[in-house]
């Protein structure tokens, strides 16, 4: 199966149109419990599209990937949201204070963040899945380098989800099928897992969506809606209060419910998930990119898109500085759907073809949950170590490997050579295994080889491998050279990307 270049772009702008007005109307009910009855926008139409850092915050994730490629990371991605995201609340702040304080990704997400389970990951996931459309499993790869500064557990969970169920919209319009897939890749026992399920269950039940709302909030209750203090409609009693920042499982449900019983109608879907109110911007602004993801623009009704047109308003971010590749934020739809559209190929360039602009769909079986078992099966601290920030592990791989990651300049048949060197805790016996995936049509001796670990007399460890090649065919600007770092007899690995630039 594959998706044509200009369906692909249409689906992208769908995707925004509907999480901008999504985020529009649900923002009046942010922060409200209760049940509410809307069939529009209830702003002041006049102001037109109102901001959102659910869209803005991708905005600087869009910069940095355009910047660093397939080589992207939370560690860089840490550095623009130190220098770019202004939002000190909740997460957003406790993360920013901890890798202030000298915490390193990966623990600047929880040490004293209460709010690791709530919703501010999951919404900005759409740029993973645009920069992987039809395949799931890339996109989830970058959901969890984006997460993981300021999530943990079912708060990173849930952008896992959005960003595999997004992803495969764009082949797929069967929401029971998203469902699935998007559920293979994150852990069985979790509480969203439990809410999403619960959805489902109560949809299959003949449930009226306010019923619905009514048991998520009663299987995986959440404080979101208790934050301001404000109520849409009389509290009910049965519903728990919850705890302050467990909010995604309940929040992400209510969306899954609301695509559910609007049955593909759009207006229906967004109307349902802001009648839910809670975080109302954020459900309802993923319940409009779903929707634009898996039927384009044209699900979208006129009068959602007159009031707010084309326009991004930003409220997160520090648009009165230059990102690094040098250009403004995009200020329009339009001009962001252009920019992923360019930059897409670069993520997924295996499944590219340039001849015909399509992507090949991925076709894996869904049925396993195997995608991040690397990290579902460790503890916080393990992860951490084994993602070399800083925390020396004894016998492990993943200590201080320097491998170029800004553009490393190539001509057409001039030899290169790339220099990798490895300090490392592994025992001097051991080898350091590397495997560089060049081109086919590239001279290249040592596409995959190993070598030795030695011990100076200092004990300090170190490896190094010199490969040479030659760029050959040379047909487009840019290229992402994949790279598995391993060790011989051992199961860990490194991945990670060199990217050459045409000169």
């Amino acid at each position: 199966m594959k998706l044509d270049f200009q369906t692909y772009k249409n689906k992208v702008r769908g995707c925004f149109l509907g999480k901008n007005i999504g985020g529009t109307l649900g923002t009046p009910f942010e922060g409200s419990r209760g049940i509410v009855d809307i069939d529009y926008y209830t702003h002041d139409i006049s102001k037109g599209v109102l901001p959102n850092d659910d869209l803005d915050l991708q905005l600087v994730w869009l910069a940095a990937a355009q910047r660093y490629g397939r080589a992207l990371n939370a560690d860089i991605l840490a550095e623009y949201w130190l220098g770019y995201v202004v939002g000190d609340w909740s997460e957003y702040g406790a993360a920013k204070n901890n890798m202030r304080a000298g915490f390193p990704v990966g623990l600047a997400n929880r040490y004293k963040n209460i709010h690791k389970d709530s919703c501010g990951c999951f919404i900005r996931s759409e740029v993973w899945a645009c920069l992987a459309p039809g395949r799931p499993e890339i996109a989830v790869k970058y959901a969890y380098e984006d997460g993981v500064i300021d999530h943990a557990d079912d708060g990173l969970w849930g952008e896992i989800f959005v960003a595999a169920l997004e992803s495969a919209a764009f082949m797929e319009t069967d929401i029971r099928k998203l469902i699935d897939i998007a559920l293979s890749y994150i852990p069985e026992d979790s509480y969203l897992t439990l809410g999403i399920k619960t959805a489902i269950d109560s949809y299959d039940k003949g449930l009226t969506w306010k019923e619905a709302y009514k048991k998520i909030m009663q299987t995986v209750p959440c404080g979101f809606g208790l934050d301001l203090g404000r109520y849409s409609s009389e509290p009910d009693p049965e519903i728990p209060e919850g705890t302050l920042g467990f909010d995604a499982p309940a929040n992400i449900s209510i969306a899954i419910m609301s695509i559910l019983y609007s049955e593909g109608d759009f207006s229906k879907a967004i109307c349902i998930s802001t009648g839910c109110c809670e975080d109302a911007d954020c459900t309802t602004g993923a319940v409009g990119a779903i929707l634009g993801i898996m039927y384009g623009p044209e699900c979208i009704d006129e009068k959602w898109l007159v009031p707010i047109g084309d326009e991004i308003k930003t409220v997160a971010i520090d648009c009165s500085k230059k990102l690094p590749d040098g250009d403004y934020v995009p200020q329009t739809v339009t001009e962001l759907t252009e920019r992923i559209a360019k930059l897409m190929p670069t993520f997924v360039q295996e499944y590219f073809n340039p001849e015909d602009g399509t992507v090949e769909m991925s076709d894996e079986p869904y049925d396993v949950r195997r995608r991040l078992s690397f990290y579902y099966t460790r503890t916080n601290r393990e992860r951490f170590e084994l993602r070399n920030r800083g925390i020396k592990k004894e016998n492990s791989l993943m200590e201080a490997v320097i491998i170029p990651v800004d553009g490393i300049g190539i001509c057409e048949g001039e030899e290169k050579c790339v220099e990798f060197h490895f300090e490392t805790m592994l025992s001097h016996h051991q080898w350091i295994t590397v495997k560089a995936d060049f081109p086919e049509e590239w001279d290249c001796i040592l596409r995959e080889c190993s070598v030795p670990i030695y011990e100076t007399k200092e004990h300090s460890r170190f490896a190094q491998i010199n490969v040479k090649f030659t760029p050959r065919e040379l047909r487009k600007g840019r290229y992402d050279v994949p790279v598995e770092i391993g060790s011989v007899g051992r199961l860990e690995k490194i991945h990670t990307s060199l990217v050459f630039m045409v000169e």
